[in-house]
């Protein structure tokens, strides 16, 4: 394998919002072009989180070869650093036997890492992020954001104020070397000269987004998820923090105890799952090489369109627009 490895990677990406249909158009278009599917899913990296994180399940495993699914348990951890690794050693792989690697998830993170590089910031400093956190606690996380807005305007611009472990990873990386990450970040804006990636991102009119989340929160609820939810929770350690953040699980633990109903839980879902969308459209706008497709509605056809996309002069095929697309 030392001459594939050698080469640049040649991938493929079809990603897009939640619940825009990605999964289902991935896996006609994979089996279409003799392509392995590499997820691009920051939550699918975990077991025991199937339902809610609407992994693929067996049949669509056995029709076409998944890679980074079920990689950790719960309660550990597993970064964008570990993502690009991983993910190009599924693409050189793939490539050994000779099918191609189409990424396909919703994590524009991992897209961006992959494509453009990493960051590369200082090594976490445990005391002063210690510090820094016990500051959180007794000043509040407002005066902590505060802080970065003086010191990283752009920075704290695109960190949520209630994001505690961006804000102190963001004053961690300024108290080390003087500089704001905002500007230490802009080696993150250049393509990898060992990766090539043509990227389609899908999508649909919002309202269409937004029946869609609610349609998808009562399939998961009817195939387990509360039960999913509860043994995570019984579980005898803690989930991780990025494990913890996967959307929907939170809301139906305050459910389990006793805090809200289950109708409450569905409406904070859908809410929740909405806002994450709309992150997901502003970061995948980011990537102006990409094409935008407005998905019909129909697997198969929009898997025909994307065969044609990947294998022609994409521009010239009807449906693509540019990164505005998706109506929402």
């Amino acid at each position: 394998m030392s001459g594939i490895a050698d080469k640049p990677l040649d991938v493929l990406v079809l990603t897009g919002p939640t619940a825009c249909g990605k999964s289902e158009a991935s896996l006609i278009l994979a089996e279409r072009l003799g392509a392995e599917i590499i997820s691009m899913d920051s939550m699918k990296v975990y077991r025991r989180m199937d339902i809610g994180t609407a992994k693929p399940g067996p049949e669509a495993r056995r029709r076409v070869p998944h890679h980074l699914v079920d990689l950790r348990e719960p309660w550990e951890t597993y970064t964008v650093h570990d993502y690009v690794r991983d993910a190009e050693q599924a693409a050189r792989s793939a490539a050994s036997r000779g099918r191609r690697a189409l990424l396909e998830g919703g994590t524009p993170l991992y897209l961006k890492a992959f494509v453009a590089g990493l960051f590369e910031g200082p090594a976490p400093d445990p005391a002063l992020r210690e510090r820094l956190r016990g500051e959180a606690r007794r000043d509040g996380l407002a005066a902590l954001h505060g802080r970065l807005a003086a010191a990283d305007p752009a920075a704290a611009r695109r960190i949520h104020p209630n994001d505690e472990r961006r804000i102190v990873r963001a004053l961690e990386i300024h108290e080390q070397t003087g500089a704001p990450i905002s500007s230490l970040q802009s080696q993150f804006g250049t393509k990898r000269a060992a990766v090539s990636a043509r990227i389609a991102v899908m999508s649909r009119p919002g309202e269409t987004i937004r029946e869609r989340i609610r349609e998808r929160i009562e399939r998961m609820l009817a195939a387990g998820w509360l039960d999913e939810a509860r043994a995570l929770a019984d579980l005898p350690r803690p989930l991780s923090p990025p494990a913890s953040r996967a959307l929907g699980y939170r809301e139906l633990w305050a459910h389990l105890r006793g805090e809200i109903d289950l109708d409450e839980a569905r409406k904070r879902i859908a809410r929740e799952t909405w806002r994450f969308v709309r992150k997901q459209l502003t970061w995948l706008r980011s990537f102006t090489e990409a094409v935008w497709f407005d998905a019909s509605g129909d697997a198969e056809r929009d898997a025909g369109r994307l065969v044609a996309v990947f294998g022609a002069d994409h521009q010239a095929v009807a449906g693509w627009a540019g990164p505005g697309g998706g109506g929402a």
